[in-house]
């Protein structure tokens, strides 16, 4: 039987079903033209939209290197020392009945510092005193018999051994007469030490003992420490420095040169407002490090420097040379490498490994690396990526002069300040 014949089923005449694939020839048929009605429309849409521009290059500021002639320094890291430092301890023994200054003040050479119980010491001299009188007495009397002798004789009424004995203790009671005059004077000294006066001018420490305590007196460590006095003017200032340092300063002395001049601003400082010169270097190096001590000395009428502060020194080497200078801004660090990106005529950017100088007036020092006709990037330096393309506009270094000398340098060079040891 056709299968697309009728069927009577139940008294209905049924169509019989169509085959599933004659259902998906007619699906396609009908959807291929919508398809390709979509697909046109969507070629017509995007062929007229352009492809997304690439950005710009970025845009950073460029400008050659500031050169300025400036005078050279090394600039090295020390502390304050005081010129001289005594230990004032009693010279005799006993009870301190008064103490005379203020602890931290400003003492003077020879003030009155302690007073020591004076009254043994008074009696002491007082017998010492009592003993030249004796003395003195029996000096009298030898010279008497021994004047009387030489006329008796001349009688032989006294013998020459009469006479040689008489003229022995006339010198042994001039003897004795001199050892109880220095007595005196021992007993006397004794007694002017029971008040103890400051040997230098400077600050004094505070007090070790107070009104009522005992001290031993002595010549050396064994006596009872009172106190300690810093002379301040003038004051030291040391530092450790390289070996050509020294190389410098013996020469300079061997040429007749005037001592070098220092230069040294304190932590919470900005300029360099303390001036002095150096005095000494040591009489070798550390072989262990290469360094030398180097020591100047500096005024300080105020007393405002004080001993084991620290302070950024600046040396003078002499002379004055052309330098480059750019801003900090301008300077990259790759791990221990300092960078400075440049651009090249063809819109590249290069970064050029440099070393560093000190500052002079809000500007790094370029010690090497840079050449004079270098276009450096002054500001963003992190958007010029080395290789890549860069627009860039002029820009100018501008050095801040406000109020400092030309040489004026506001920061060690990193690296190169040294730290003074105890």
């Amino acid at each position: 039987m056709n299968m697309i014949s009728r069927i009577a089923r139940g008294g209905e005449v049924v169509s019989a079903p169509r085959p599933r694939s004659a259902r998906w020839k007619r699906a396609a048929i009908t959807a291929a033209p919508l398809a390709l009605v979509l697909w046109g429309g969507y070629e017509i849409a995007h062929r007229g939209t352009p492809a997304a521009a690439a950005p710009p290059p970025p845009t950073v500021t460029i400008a050659t290197p500031l050169q300025r002639p400036i005078r050279e320094w090394d600039d090295y890291v020390g502390r304050f020392e005081a010129s001289k430092t005594v230990d004032v301890r009693p010279r005799v023994s006993g009870e301190v009945t008064a103490i005379h200054f203020q602890d931290g003040a400003i003492v003077h050479k020879g003030q009155l510092l302690f007073t020591i119980d004076p009254r043994p010491f008074a009696a002491a001299l007082a017998e010492a005193k009592a003993r030249v009188a004796s003395a003195q007495s029996d000096l009298v009397l030898a010279r008497a018999n021994l004047a009387r002798a030489r006329k008796l004789i001349d009688v032989d009424a006294v013998s020459q051994s009469d006479v040689d004995q008489l003229q022995a203790k006339q010198q042994a009671a001039q003897a004795a007469l001199a050892g109880a005059q220095a007595a005196v004077r021992a007993r006397a000294l004794d007694l002017n030490f029971t008040q103890v006066r400051a040997p230098i001018s400077g600050r004094i420490s505070d007090r070790r003992v107070d009104a009522g305590n005992l001290v031993a007196g002595g010549d050396g460590s064994a006596a009872t420490l009172l106190t300690t006095i810093n002379k301040l003017d003038p004051i030291y200032f040391s530092f450790d420095a390289s070996e050509a340092l020294f190389l410098k300063s013996k020469r300079a002395k061997e040429q007749g040169d005037a001592p070098s001049p220092i230069e040294i601003k304190l932590q919470d400082e900005t300029g360099y407002r303390w001036h002095g010169r150096l005095d000494f270097t040591d009489n070798g190096l550390d072989p262990r490090s290469g360094t030398i001590r180097g020591r100047a000395i500096l005024d300080n009428p105020k007393m405002f420097l004080t001993p084991g502060m620290f302070g950024n020194a600046r040396l003078a080497t002499g002379g004055t040379t052309t330098a480059l200078l750019v801003p900090d801004a301008s300077i990259e660090t790759d791990q221990a490498r300092k960078l400075v990106v440049v651009i090249g005529k063809d819109g590249t950017a290069t970064a050029k490994p440099v070393e560093l100088g000190p500052v002079v007036h809000g500007l790094r020092v370029i010690r090497s690396g840079l050449t004079p006709q270098d276009r450096v990037v002054i500001s963003d330096p992190e958007l010029a990526m080395p290789g890549s393309k860069v627009l860039t506009k002029p820009g100018k270094i501008r050095p801040d002069d406000s109020g400092q000398p030309q040489e004026a340098i506001e920061a060690p060079v990193p690296g190169q300040a040294t730290f003074a040891t105890s």
